[in-house]
């Protein structure tokens, strides 16, 4: 259930918001419901990524297991063509 919740707003995104909602036939509280969520969601996303980062960061640490840039470029260039190549076996 949405419980109610304060937010403050200069004049000028205020003008903003409330012009894009006019726009977009939407209310202002949606717009500004919309940006919330889409914020969130990419953050969240940016974490999980910088946790898998600082993971994958360790491990090699740990063992130093990996692929060169050059084995995954020309691994990557190969994607969507007939001489696409497996991925790149991680080595010391």
């Amino acid at each position: 259930m949405a419980s109610p919740t304060s937010l403050k707003l200069d004049e000028e995104l205020k003008g903003r918001v409330q012009q894009l909602a006019e726009t977009r036939r939407r209310s202002a509280h949606w717009i500004m419901r919309e940006a919330i969520t889409q914020y969130v969601e990419r953050e969240e996303k940016r974490e999980v990524l910088r946790q898998e980062t600082l993971k994958a960061w360790d491990d090699f640490e740990s063992n130093g297991l990996h692929a060169t840039a050059d084995e995954v470029e020309k691994w990557l260039s190969g994607w969507g063509t007939e001489g696409e190549l497996p991925a790149p076996e991680c080595h010391k």
